[in-house]
Parts: structure tokens; C-alpha cells; sequence
């Protein structure tokens, strides 16, 4: 464990790991990492198939029907439990076979996102070390790690150094706020500022930390053996950090002191993990499933109790009784709903670039109504561009944007920046090549605390021009003004700053060549003012307007200027309405959601905002890319990050994006969409059907003489049913699916299912009425085959029409091309048709029809395929 080897004085750490404070040698590090392994996490995600299928088990459906199946044992009715042992087995399957493919994508798709980490190598123990980008599959101990905000720890390590170091370890404590650590050496492990003998981390013998917080004697002796805090805690110890966690902010150098199946987090890793809650859909889905499981095992007593009050018939009905309990189960769900999530999260990999790293968000994409982005890098590019240049009465002047642009060149060219600032880039792509056409002097680059630049270059002969660009008041104060002239130059740029524009004010001096002082302080001219606006995403306002076909509310959380963000939002043709900002934004879950930009929002402000959209009852998807993002990543119902982000937002996303792009997210909403949509129309078809055949058979269990459906019959029916339905997992839903958030709202829906089904059951029974009536007369009741036989067909063919009128969105979604779900309910009619005459048939019971036994019927489908299609279009556009 990493409290092991990282016990004892920094020192005896580099030692007993046989490192020093510049790493490894390529050399020691191959070795080692044939020694120890890759560094991951112990396999636990390629179960056994024996394994699988008892998982399968734990399905509430799959547990009722295995007791059913036993319960038909256990009275000796063989046929009926080989049957619903048989349903049992084959959803097992089914569904641990497309849990084998959904994990055997997800470990291909999360190569593509696999992290590096920076460490110390060196080629031979006699060169320097160099910092390289390493996997972290590669991390062996003894590497010495460089560690910045954002980065991921993908190891156990001991620092070394750290200035301001905090990092979030959530994931193994379940903090929220980052905890502050420090490479403090306690009393006892060594002299605090001392290291190694072969220098500190540096090379300067100071491994001590250069920045952290100092901490009490009692918590450093209680973390000296590397068992942590008070109380033992390893994950209290100031200089141990651990694998799952991320630097939120500061810097440091630490050594890996455990990989793999020895760090915490792998250990952590080894128990079974659980997730609390779940999305908006499965909450829907799991209310509806616990209604129809007490409905099921209310059946079989019920059908007893009225078989022996009415009929006189006893524990002879209970196979009958089971077989109906069975018809009303929806065997199939857990097998529909990993088919077409793993389908959905491969196909919007493949095409989009796309990656869903947790199945169920899918189904949350899908029912996200509010998403919430920043404007920076998503509605605007990461850019400024110029927008006018105006003289002091505000009229536009080319000239200054001249003089500004030649300021931005030299002082480029001479003061030795790192980079070259956003603003003076846009300066000189605005201007042209300009500047050269001068001789530079001397520059100054902007300073925070100056607030402006200044740039030399030669004037006329004997003298120089002064050139100095910055923020509108640091310049004007600077200048010679008349009474009042300064208050007005200083209203033209708030005018400006206020209308969401970034202003630059340029002034300039002609000095002599040997005037002494600092350049450009004072006796300025102002020349007049350069305004800049972001650059627009170039497709974010076509996303926008698809999001909003969508029915998704866009939101901007941005700790922008609220103009700035205001400004990027009309553009784009988003109303900003009033905009916000964090601090006035009100606690009220109800008010949280009015306003539509929110402006200089903090970490924490985005994440509250977040949790009371939710509070409010919306369906929350938040993209972020930053550490100041991860938070809100971790509240909301559906966290997006593109692959660019920074490590510790990537990982805390649910969704993985290949760039910063909201045509991406609404390619990932309709994926969501679809996948919610065709396991709601498995849904709506089989409960409806199975409702109404179920109704239909109590019924006349009661009014008959004999079993309306031998148990034998009722399962083979409902298998074949079952295994019509399975093409709902690639049908493709209709644009009426894709209007609105893919929500089952359980009460609205059950009343969807409890009128469509009653509808089934008068269609049903009416067939009964035209075999024992319209016939033959009321003796025609007395060939149970026939009887039988035709209402097998009548079933079989009205749960085919119910698969074709019921689907999500079929009348948008019609095709010239038949569609799976078409060409199955085809075949789920042609047997319909065909198995009562054929030798499985008369195994099972059953007879072939007289021709003049599908005529009346044919008309009770008629008339039931017209009050079906009335009742759907009551329904107008709306999906329960």
C-alpha cells in the first residue's frame, strides 16, 4: 500500500524506492514496469458469462418470472415452467450478451481518452533529467511526477514540492472542497528544508515545501508513518496524495511510491461499487416496473379465488394463472434497454466522435431539458477581433487603430514575451503589416498593475514617439485634457464597455531622442479608443437554433462581464432577457431557472446554480472544460466535457465530446432521444397488449366453460410476442420523438397503458362473442382446439397492429422502406397465421381453422384498427 512505502522521511522514501529527486533512467523504468505491471486498476469489468446471467437475475421481471417458473415445479405443471424457465434463460442471455458488447465498446472507447502524465526521465544516469509525456499505464514507482491544476493523479505519490498545492479527492472521501497538501518534513523524519543527500527536488536540496501551509506538530507525527491524520486517516496526510484524485489548484513535484493494484484507490476499486439514484428516465421506468410487479403477484390469486368460487375448479387453474401472470410481465426490458443503449453510445462514437463513458447518461441526454454552458470557447472562440476604431469624438478613424497596431509590433519584437497577447494579435491581424515601416526603440509590455504598455520607436529626426495602449482610465490619465474632456473620454469607453465590447484607449508623445525618465508617464494625446468583441463559435448559432427545435434551454453560466456575455448572446440570436449576475441570482429553486445568462459566476456559483435547476424538476446537462468546472460537472444530471478539457473535468464527465462543439451535444440529445424513444415504444406496445390480453382472459376464465388459453399456449405466444419485439432496439423513431425531453412520466403513462389495453380487452372479447355466437351458435363453444386455435391467431394479429399504430412517432417516421419493426410484426402475424395448422400447433393443442372461422374475426380486427387509430390521434403529438 502507499502508506507503506511512503513512510518515514522523504529521504528514506527516495531510498527504499531507489529513486532520487530526478527520476528514473529509461532503463530502470522499462524494468520496473515489467516488475510491478501496467499501472491500472485490477480488472472487475469482464465477468464470466455464468456470472452474467445470474446478474441478469437481480432484474425485477427476470426474479418474478424464475419464481413462477419454480412455483409450475413445484405443482408438477411441467410444460408451463419449462416454458417460463425457458423465457428466463433466454433474456439471460440476451441480456448478458449485449452486456458484452456494450463492455467491450466502452474499453475501446475509453482508449481514446486514456490520460498522460508528466515525469522525470533520463536517457542515461549521467544526462539531466527531462520532462516527458508518458500513459499513465507507463507510471512505475520511483517516477518523479510534475503535477499542475487540472492533472489528474494517476498514482500514489509523496511529495516532494509544493507551492499551493490543493487537490479534490472526492472520489475516495467523498469531499467536495479541495484539500490543501504540503511536502511538510515533521519533526522526527528529517530537518524541515532538507533533503536528500543528492539535493532536493530541484537539485538544490530543497525538498521541503516552497509554499504549503505549515501544519501542527500533532498532525505531522500522526502522519510521519504514512497512516495519515488524526485517527489514522491516510488520505489526512498532508504530504500524500492518491490515485483518483486532482490538482484543483497550485503546483508540485512528488514520487510515485504506488502503481496498480497497490494504490488506495485500487483497493477502493476492489468494492462493490454502487450508484446512488439515478436519471429522470430510469426513475420513471423503475415506478412503472414496481407498479406492474404487485399487479403480477396479485394475478394467480386472484384468477384461484375466482376459478374456485365461480367455476369450482381449484389448483388445476394455477398453471393458467401463472402462464397470465407471465403475459403481463415485460420480459424483455432489461435486454431492449442495453441493446439500444450500447447501440446508441457506439454509433455516436463512430460518426460524432462521441463518447459515453456511463450507459445510463444516455438515457439522461435524452430527457435533458436546460443545458448550461460558458460563452467563452463554446458560444465565442477563445479570441478577440477588432470591431472599431474611434477618435476622441467617437467617429471611426483608421489611424488609430494604426498606432495601435504599431505599439502591439515593437513591443512584441522587443520585450520578450512568452506569447504574444490575444489583444495585440487582433491588433495587428485587423491593421495589416504595419510597424516595420519605424525603428524600434524600446518597449515596455503591459503590466496588471500599470494597466498599459508602452512602445518606443524613432520619429522625425532627433526625436522618438511614444506609443502607449492599456485600459481607458490608466491612458486618459495620462493625457493633457481640458476641464471636463477627461469625464467625457472616460464615458465614450464605458459607453462602449457597457454595449459588451472590451476597450483599448491608444495615446501617443513625441519626445526628444535624449529625454531621460520613464517612457510615456505623462503629457500624453490620446488618440482615441479600439474596441474588440469575441469571436463568434462559427457554428454555435446553428446549434443553438437546433437545440431549440429541440426543446433544450440553453443557459450561460460565464464569469464574463454581463454586457460581454449579453452582447455574444444577441449575436448568436439567443435572447438574453435580463442578464444575472451570481451574486443576485435568488436561492429559490423556481426563480433559479428565469434568468438566461448569468454573469460573473465562481466555481461554486455554477454549481448552485445547477443543483437548483434540478431542484426545480429540469433535466440539467452542463459542458465545461476547466477545474473551475468540476464541480458542476459532478451535480448536474448529465456532465459533457470535450476530449480537450483539462483531465480532472474529463474524468468527472459522463459524456466525452471530441471538441468544444454544441452541434456535438445535440447530435448526443437526438442519440438519447432515440434510445429513450424505442425503449418507451417497447414499452407502451407490451404493456398495452399484455393489458388487454390479460383483462380478456380473467374475463373469460369466468364466462367460459373451459381455459380460454392452455398455460402451454399463453407462453408460446408471449414468446413469440417477445421476440417480435426485440426490433424495437433498432428501430429508428420519427421527429415527433425528437421534439421534446424523452420523459416517462409514470402517471400519464399508466393511464396510456390502462386505456389502450381496455381497448385490446373489448377487442378480444368481442372475438370471443363472434367464435361462440355468430358462427355456429352457442354449441361452437364446445370444440376448445378451434376455440383455441383462433383466438391464438386474433392475438398474435392484434399484437402485430399494436407493434405498427403504437410506436413512437410512426406517422412522422413512415418510410417507403419497410422497417424492423414493420418486417417483424409481419412475421409476428404470419405465425400467427401459420403455427396453429402446423405439427408445433397440434404439440401445443391447437387446430387448423375452417375458412369461414377468419372472416368475422378479420371484420373484429377491422373495426379495431379504426377505434385504435382514433384513440391514437386523441392523442395528438403528445408521448406519455
Amino acid at each position: 500500500m502507499a502508506s507503506e512505502t511512503a513512510g518515514g522521511t522523504t529521504l528514506e522514501v527516495l531510498r527504499r524506492l531507489e529513486s532520487g529527486p530526478r527520476g528514473l533512467t529509461e532503463t530502470e523504468a522499462a524494468a520496473r514496469l515489467l516488475t510491478h505491471g501496467e499501472n491500472t486498476l485490477p480488472d472487475r469489468h469482464t465477468p464470466s458469462w455464468p456470472r452474467r446471467c445470474a446478474h441478469a437475475l437481480r432484474d425485477p421481471f427476470t426474479a418474478v418470472l424464475l419464481c413462477l417458473g419454480l412455483v409450475s415445479a413445484a405443482v408438477a405443471s411441467w410444460g408451463t415452467a419449462v416454458v417460463i424457465l425457458a423465457l428466463v434463460a433466454v433474456s439471460c442471455v440476451l441480456r448478458a450478451s449485449g452486456e458484452h458488447r456494450a463492455d467491450r465498446s466502452m474499453a475501446a472507447l475509453r482508449e481514446l481518452v486514456a490520460g498522460t502524465a508528466t515525469v522525470l526521465r533520463r536517457d542515461d544516469a549521467r544526462e539531466p533529467p527531462r520532462a516527458r509525456e508518458v500513459p499513465v499505464t507507463e507510471l512505475v514507482p520511483g517516477d518523479v511526477l510534475r503535477l499542475g491544476p487540472g492533472d489528474l493523479i494517476a498514482a500514489d505519490v509523496r511529495l516532494l514540492r509544493a507551492r499551493g498545492l490543493a487537490v479534490y479527492q472526492g472520489a475516495l472521501t467523498g469531499e467536495s472542497a479541495p484539500v490543501g497538501k504540503t511536502a511538510v518534513e515533521v519533526p522526527g523524519e528529517g530537518t524541515a528544508g532538507g533533503g536528500p543527500g543528492d539535493g532536493g527536488a530541484d537539485g538544490s536540496g530543497a525538498v521541503s515545501s516552497s509554499g504549503g501551509d505549515a501544519l501542527s506538530p500533532a498532525v505531522g507525527e500522526a502522519a510521519a508513518d504514512g497512516s495519515g491524520g488524526p485517527g489514522g486517516n491516510p488520505f489526512e496526510a498532508p504530504h500524500l496524495c492518491f490515485q483518483g484524485s486532482a490538482v484543483a489548484r497550485g503546483t508540485a513535484t512528488a514520487v510515485v511510491v504506488a502503481t496498480g493494484g497497490g494504490t488506495r484507490f485500487a483497493a477502493a476499486h476492489r468494492q462493490p461499487a454502487t450508484r446512488l439514484g439515478g436519471g429522470a428516465f430510469d426513475r420513471s421506468v423503475q415506478g412503472i416496473s414496481w407498479v406492474l410487479i404487485r399487479f403480477m403477484l396479485l394475478t394467480p390469486p386472484l384468477v384461484l379465488m375466482a376459478n374456485a368460487a365461480l367455476r369450482g375448479r381449484g389448483l388445476e387453474t394455477l398453471p393458467f394463472a401463472v402462464a397470465v401472470a407471465v403475459g403481463l410481465t415485460p420480459e424483455m426490458l432489461p435486454v431492449i434497454v442495453t441493446t439500444c443503449l450500447a447501440r446508441g453510445a457506439a454509433l455516436l462514437a463512430r460518426t460524432h466522435g462521441v463518447i459515453v463513458k456511463r450507459l445510463p447518461a444516455l438515457h439522461d441526454l435524452g430527457a435533458v431539458d436546460v443545458l448550461c454552458v460558458d460563452k467563452t470557447g463554446t458560444l465565442t472562440q477563445d479570441r478577440p477581433v477588432v470591431e472599431r476604431a474611434l477618435d476622441p469624438a467617437g467617429r471611426d478613424d483608421p489611424e488609430v487603430l494604426r498606432w495601435a497596431a504599431v505599439g502591439a509590433w515593437w513591443t512584441l519584437q522587443l520585450a520578450e514575451l512568452p506569447a504574444p497577447d490575444a489583444l495585440d494579435e487582433a491588433l495587428l491581424e485587423a491593421a495589416g503589416p504595419v510597424g516595420e515601416e519605424y525603428d524600434g526603440v524600446d518597449a515596455v509590455p503591459f503590466d496588471p498593475v500599470r494597466r498599459f504598455s508602452t512602445a518606443v520607436v524613432r520619429g522625425s529626426l532627433g526625436r522618438h514617439t511614444v506609443v502607449v495602449t492599456g485600459a481607458a482610465e490608466a491612458v486618459v490619465e495620462r493625457c493633457t485634457t481640458e476641464p471636463g474632456e477627461r469625464d467625457r473620454l472616460l464615458a465614450l469607453a464605458a459607453r462602449e464597455a457597457d454595449a459588451g465590447l472590451r476597450v483599448l484607449a491608444v495615446a501617443t508623445a513625441d519626445r526628444p531622442a535624449g529625454a531621460p525618465g520613464p517612457p510615456g508617464t505623462r503629457g500624453l494625446t490620446l488618440r482615441g479608443l479600439v474596441t474588440f468583441r469575441d469571436a463568434l463559435a462559427p457554428t454555435a448559432a446553428e446549434a443553438l437554433r437546433g437545440l431549440a427545435d429541440r426543446g433544450v434551454t440553453v443557459k450561460v453560466l460565464t464569469g464574463d462581464h454581463p454586457a460581454t456575455a449579453a452582447r455574444a448572446c444577441r449575436e448568436l440570436g439567443l435572447d438574453p432577457g435580463e442578464v444575472r449576475t451570481a451574486a443576485a441570482q435568488p436561492a429559490d429553486p423556481e426563480a433559479a431557472g428565469e434568468a438566461t445568462v448569468v454573469a460573473r459566476c465562481t466555481p461554486e456559483d455554477k454549481a448552485r446554480i445547477v443543483a437548483a435547476l434540478r431542484a426545480a424538476g429540469h433535466t440539467v446537462g452542463f459542458l465545461g472544460d476547466g477545474v473551475n468546472d468540476v464541480a458542476a460537472l459532478r451535480v448536474a444530471d448529465v456532465g459533457l466535457a470535450p476530449r480537450s478539457a483539462v483531465g480532472v473535468a474529463r474524468e468527472s464527465a459522463d459524456v466525452v465530446l471530441a471538441e468544444k462543439d454544441l452541434r456535438a451535444i445535440g447530435h448526443a440529445i437526438t442519440a438519447g432521444r432515440h434510445a429513450s424513444g424505442n425503449i418507451a415504444s417497447y414499452l407502451r406496445v407490451t404493456l398495452s397488449s399484455n393489458l388487454g390480453n390479460v383483462v380478456a382472459m380473467l374475463a373469460a376464465g369466468l364466462l367460459l366453460p373451459f381455459l380460454p388459453m392452455l398455460p402451454a399456449q399463453v407462453l408460446a405466444q408471449n414468446l413469440c410476442f417477445d421476440a417480435a419485439q426485440l426490433a424495437f432496439a433498432h428501430d429508428r423513431p420519427g421527429a415527433a420523438a425528437l421534439r421534446g425531453p424523452a420523459v416517462l412520466r409514470p402517471r400519464s403513462f399508466l393511464r396510456f397503458v390502462t386505456g389502450f389495453g381496455l381497448l385490446n380487452a373489448v377487442a378480444d372479447l368481442a372475438t370471443f362473442a363472434v367464435l361462440a355466437f355468430a358462427l355456429d351458435g352457442p354449441d361452437a363453444v364446445d370444440d376448445e382446439a378451434v376455440f383455441h386455435s383462433a383466438w391464438f391467431t386474433e392475438n398474435l394479429l392484434t399484437q402485430a397492429l399494436v407493434m405498427l399504430l403504437l410506436r413512437t412517432g410512426r406517422r412522422d417516421g413512415a418510410s417507403r422502406t419497410p422497417g424492423p419493426v414493420s418486417l417483424a410484426a409481419a412475421g409476428l402475424a404470419a405465425v400467427g397465421l401459420l403455427l396453429p395448422p402446423s405439427p408445433l400447433g397440434t404439440a401445443l393443442g391447437m387446430t387448423a381453422l375452417p375458412a369461414a372461422y377468419y372472416l368475422l374475426p378479420a371484420v373484429v380486427l377491422g373495426l379495431y384498427v379504426l377505434a385504435l387509430t382514433a384513440a391514437r390521434a386523441r392523442q395528438g403529438r403528445r408521448q406519455p
